[in-house]
């Protein structure tokens, strides 16, 4: 499976659980950490959560391991790395506060 694949995957977990205002960034060209970034938010912590389970559950299924999580516990931003893949699940708040979109903004939108 490709990182395209997983992103692709890891998209469909977020929208199964109602994530709100996904965002892909193709980061490949700017960066060697990974190709994609997604990123999206939850309304609460549990929902964040939730979230965080639902992608690991639905990634590992298809044999895609993680290599770390990051902010679990806390759950206003949980990042989840799955090597070429990296998904950032925000409350609001702290969304607008990193402004990743902005931060990558030399990497490319990408729509699903």
């Amino acid at each position: 499976m490709n990182s395209y694949d997983i992103a692709k995957l890891a998209i469909t977990a977020l929208e199964d659980k109602k994530a709100e205002d996904i965002k892909v960034i193709d980061i490949s060209e700017v960066s060697v950490i990974a190709d994609y970034f997604i990123i999206a938010n939850g309304s609460n912590r549990s929902q964040i959560q939730a979230l965080s389970d639902h992608v690991e559950e639905t990634l590992g299924k298809a044999g895609v391991s993680l290599r770390q999580v990051e902010g679990y516990n806390n759950a206003n931003w949980v990042l989840l790395d799955f090597h070429d893949v990296i998904v950032h699940i925000f409350d609001q708040e702290n969304r607008l506060f990193y402004d990743l979109e902005r931060i990558w903004r030399d990497g490319k939108p990408i729509e699903f």
